[in-house]
């Protein structure tokens, strides 16, 4: 009986042998057609999917990756065939064919404000003719502009605020020499300024400005990303000109947009000179106000050439607060907060 039983085992595991070796050409095939499809070359045969098919049910990493590779290569192909067969109907129909789709953006998703400002609106004209850019607006007044920075700048920040004089006019880089802001206002006031920048640092680098409107407010803080200097611009143009630049104030459509946009246009002077060629641009998109200057010139009646002049940045709304500025005791008229406004990608505020 042991022998037979020794016999029996040992019939088992040739059997296993031979089911092993029958395998081997199964799998040294299936190792070649991956290798050929990793280096590009495509298989014998396309993958055929069923419709209940999922890739992650395969639990071989490798097998999978492939899997997941060989679906999207089918699926580039049916959308490219779709293409082209739309591209052939479009053509046959001709002036006849219907309009193009416009395709889904998170801009023209945004879900709807009721604080968009309406052009024809009274009540939004009668707050804007008496608000606190209204002498502004009206020609009464002129602005002189105040640049300074955090105690202590490092060279980064003070470029940039020498870069920013440049761009507007009648502006003028003071050091802050340990002076609060809050003693630096008054004396801003009695000579006359009618705005104060500060540009605040973090680890040499420029991370937030403060803007506030003299003497009465409002006072803005902002985050700022993304600061490239001018030399740090690939095919910039010259320095700029001393010329006044035009402005161009872009999406700013909510009542708080409105609010931002009228701050930034009164740093600029109302008659530009053209001759300049200059522009300064803010702007907005999905909350993030980005700053560019550029100088341009008309090649021909349709076609214009734009160089980019520097420096550039990216603002973001932190906190608009009611009059100058008071860190302890300002009314703030809006503030940032994350976890409740950034609860979906879709809703804006400027």
């Amino acid at each position: 009986m042991a022998k037979a039983g020794g016999t029996s085992g040992g019939g088992g595991k040739k059997s296993l042998k031979r089911k092993a070796a029958a395998q081997e050409p199964q799998e040294a095939t299936v190792v070649a057609g991956d290798a050929a499809t990793e280096n590009g070359v495509p298989p014998p045969k396309a993958a055929a999917f069923p419709p209940g098919f999922s890739i992650s049910e395969i639990k071989n990493k490798q097998r999978r990756h492939l899997m997941f590779t060989r679906w999207k290569q089918q699926q580039r192909k049916e959308k490219l065939a779709a293409k082209k067969k739309l591209k052939k109907e479009r053509d046959a129909l001709g002036d006849k064919a219907p309009p193009k789709p416009v395709p889904k953006t998170i801009d023209n998703q945004r879900v709807y404000d009721e604080t968009t400002v309406d052009p024809n609106d009274e009540e939004v004209a009668y707050d804007e003719a008496t608000d606190e850019f209204s002498s502004y607006f009206n020609r009464q007044t002129s602005p002189k502009i105040l640049i300074t920075t955090s105690d202590r700048p490092h060279g980064r920040t003070v470029r940039l605020c020498e870069q920013l004089s440049t761009v507007i006019p009648d502006s003028h880089v003071y050091y802050r020499r340990g002076l609060a802001l809050k003693k630096i206002i008054p004396q801003c006031i009695s000579r006359d300024f009618t705005d104060l920048i500060v540009i605040n640092e973090d680890r040499k680098v420029p991370n937030g400005l403060i803007l506030c409107h003299l003497p009465n407010g409002p006072t803005a803080h902002f985050k700022m990303s993304s600061v490239r200097l001018r030399k740090e611009i690939k095919r910039r143009g010259k320095d700029p000109t001393e010329h006044v630049p035009e402005i161009i104030l872009n999406n700013f459509t909510t009542r708080l947009g409105h609010s931002i946009g009228r701050m930034f246009a009164s740093l600029f002077p109302h008659n530009p000179q053209f001759i300049g060629r200059q522009v300064a641009t803010f702007h907005n998109q999905r909350d993030y106000i980005f700053f560019r200057f550029h100088r341009y010139i008309f090649k021909s009646e349709k076609k214009v050439g734009i160089q980019e002049l520097g420096p550039r940045f990216t603002l973001k709304l932190r906190s608009l607060q009611k009059g100058t500025f008071d860190s302890k005791y300002g009314e703030y008229e809006w503030v940032h907060k994350p976890r409740e406004m950034d609860t979906s990608r879709r809703k804006f505020h400027l």
